[in-house]
């Protein structure tokens, strides 16, 4: 006979569970909140309307190199349609100093640091492994192993510690510490490294900010199957705080980052913030959503989407049409830049690989080049 399989009752709420915070709901109606409203108080609506224009760029150079990615241009590319409030919301809220650690898909974020579209395509082309140097923007390189960029966050933030305490120039009770961010997703918030780099960050006090942008889909696994609460639930388990933010909501995620750098900035330890979104694309350009998701899930995920919601809230503001017609030419010339970017780069000699391994020459390294050229020549002296 078959073994009787055993329900297991889970409690509703025994963890404290942290509340989700929005400041401009789904209709685009403003709301207060005591402790976070006034972290945005000084936002007007020509800054919104730079915003705006950050995320439309972002979402226009997300569609086209998703259509170059189709055209055979690119090898692969990360979809991050969507989701440009959590990301150009938490940038904004950050300073030129502070560091930040990107998985793969953060395109709003480095586009929100001055980084090019040829930069970040040479990646997902194959021409090199970064296509910018990171201490020019203060922006690591994309990360394509999952989580593999969280614990070198917080090591770089024990090291801003260390820094501190041997004599670094900055006044250690100063407000302008730099900090550092580590954007990862739902997926990679349970593997090891995460789990490994927050005990590291609280018992360090380390000032390092954990953005966790839960899309709802690991690939194909829902984020009911990876987890039975919210991510920032976790957080109390190593002792600091979580925030529970609608990762749609612009004015949200700008209040929820300053508020948690401040706190970072102040001393008092990481700061983990889940910014509750979707993924209106595929994983990557090698995936099916169609495969597991449904339609009806992706139509009325799209009612909710960050751009239709502020560009709702800013004509509801007195934004006049001729702002959005004249972004939408530019953006439309933006697209045009970026497909230019993508086919004017300029593949590398597979010898300029071994100029790369080391910073200096190195003899072995010298041998195999040597090696490889003569290989080749072996087959010129053939034909």
């Amino acid at each position: 006979m078959p073994e009787q399989q055993t329900t297991v009752e889970v409690p509703s709420n025994p963890w404290g569970i942290p509340a989700r915070l929005q400041l401009l709901n789904e209709e685009a109606q403003l709301q207060h909140d005591d402790k976070f409203s006034p972290y945005v108080e000084d936002i007007d609506r020509e800054t919104l309307q730079q915003v705006y224009r950050t995320m439309m760029l972002t979402r226009r150079f997300d569609d086209e190199a998703t259509a170059l990615q189709r055209q055979g241009q690119l090898a692969l590319w990360a979809p991050c349609k969507g989701q440009e409030a959590a990301q150009v919301g938490s940038a904004f809220a950050t300073r030129p100093e502070d560091f930040i650690f990107p998985s793969y898909r953060e395109h709003g974020v480095a586009i929100s640091r001055g980084i090019d579209p040829g930069e970040l395509l040479a990646l997902f082309r194959g021409v090199n492994t970064c296509g910018w140097k990171p201490q020019d923007y203060n922006f690591q390189a994309y990360t394509l192993v999952l989580a593999a960029q969280v614990p070198h966050a917080t090591g770089y933030a024990m090291g801003l510690n260390f820094d501190a305490d041997f004599g670094d120039e900055r006044d250690p009770n100063s407000d302008e510490k730099p900090a550092v961010l580590a954007y990862f997703g739902d997926g990679s918030s349970t593997e090891g490294e995460v789990h490994e780099s927050m005990v590291f960050a609280a018992s360090y006090n380390a000032p390092v900010l954990f953005f966790v942008q839960n899309n709802q889909w690991a690939i194909s696994a829902p984020f009911s199957t990876q987890s039975r609460v919210p991510i920032a639930t976790r957080a109390a388990g190593y002792g600091f705080e979580g925030l529970r933010v609608d990762g749609n909501d612009i004015l949200t995620v700008v209040a929820a980052t300053r508020y948690a750098l401040e706190k970072i900035r102040a001393g008092e330890g990481p700061v983990l913030i889940e910014a509750e979104t979707y993924r209106l694309g595929a994983h990557t350009t090698a995936d099916d959503p169609t495969k597991y998701r449904t339609n009806e899930e992706l139509e009325s995920r799209t009612l909710h989407e960050p751009i239709g919601r502020l560009e709702k809230y800013l004509r509801a503001q007195g934004t006049p049409d001729s702002f959005f017609e004249e972004l939408m030419a530019e953006v439309k010339e933006y697209g045009a830049s970026v497909r230019n970017s993508a086919l004017n780069l300029q593949n590398p000699r597979f010898e300029d690989f071994f100029e790369r391994v080391y910073a200096s020459a190195h003899p072995l390294v010298q041998e195999e080049a040597q090696w490889f050229q003569e290989y080749q020549e072996g087959f010129e002296e053939q034909n």
